[in-house]
């Protein structure tokens, strides 16, 4: 008994450092980025989109919108005051819900950590997590083009943490605080691979996510939901299940629908969204997430 319980430290602890070899570099170089994006270049990316408000782009301020939600190191809890203050200077709504939406699926930091699952990985997240910011602008721009989609009542902008007048010192305070934020979901993350590369066969993730490939990305798309805690996190347990056989089209959906629904995300979405426009937020996000599954694996194969 001793023995086999010996072995099997020997092994997980052997895919542990292996995977913790593979991922910890990646981990590391995104709170650096993270941190210096947040510290040095978080006004001036909001600074650009309000000065964005005030000319005539039309649809194009959908797309720019976009890519400033993608570029914000802002989790969904301090976009959304950001988004009130926005608001309040007169960015549209079809601008906002792009620059949530894209916010909400990716920043510098998880595009980072997505570097670990390849290139084509990373291009698959950071172009379908731009189109969900994009069509999300488009749908409320053809149909709330008169009324109201979101409701800032009682929201202002958060107090500044990173005011220490020392560039430095206000850099690794922002970066401690990312490590404690995200630290434990990364090693649990890892814990997670570990267990599924030991003791889940290949060929069971292979059948799941690959080889029936729409009930696959319909799966993946389900286990986004209550799975996805942070994004840090998620990245080894995707990296075993590519290399175990899950489709590219799987990976996609569920790295749409795991921050769009992680728990602390969806309740700032409720409180400015109201109930029956949350529904059709959760309705877009599981649609988009499917869709987006099936055309990726129409060609990455």
């Amino acid at each position: 008994m001793a023995e086999t319980f010996h072995r099997e430290f020997v092994y997980l602890w052997y895919y542990f450092e292996l995977q913790l070899g593979q991922i910890f570099p990646y981990w590391v170089l995104g709170m650096v980025l993270g941190s210096a994006v947040s510290v040095f270049l978080k006004e001036r990316i909001h600074g650009t989109f309000r000065a964005l408000g005030e000319r005539k782009l039309g649809v194009l301020g959908i797309f720019a919108a976009s890519m400033l939600g993608v570029a914000s190191p802002l989790c969904m809890y301090g976009t959304i005051p950001i988004a009130a203050s926005f608001s309040k200077s007169g960015i549209r709504d079809d601008w906002l819900a792009a620059f949530m939406m894209s916010s909400i699926l990716l920043n510098p930091q998880l595009i980072i950590y997505s570097m670990a699952l390849g290139t084509v990985a990373l291009t698959v997240r950071i172009l379908s997590c731009f189109l969900c910011g994009v069509l999300a602008g488009l749908l409320l721009r053809q149909f709330y083009k008169e009324k109201r989609f979101f409701d800032f009542s009682g929201f202002e902008e958060p107090k500044n943490k990173d005011i220490d007048p020392n560039l430095l010192l206000r850099f690794l305070k922002n970066l401690w605080r990312n490590i404690k934020a995200t630290g434990l979901y990364f090693l649990f993350g890892i814990v997670l691979s570990v267990i599924f590369q030991r003791y889940v066969p290949a060929e069971w993730i292979s059948g799941l996510f690959g080889e029936n490939e729409g009930f696959g990305v319909l799966l993946a798309a389900t286990i986004g939901v209550p799975l996805y805690a942070c994004g840090g996190g998620t990245i080894p347990l995707l990296i075993q299940w590519l290399s175990n056989g899950m489709s590219m089209g799987s990976a996609a959906a569920f790295m749409i629908t795991g921050p769009a629904t992680k728990i602390t995300n969806l309740g700032a979405v409720k409180i400015v969204l109201g109930t029956r426009r949350f529904l059709l937020y959760l309705g877009f996000v599981m649609a988009f997430s499917y869709i987006t599954g099936l055309v990726v694996n129409m060609f990455v194969r």
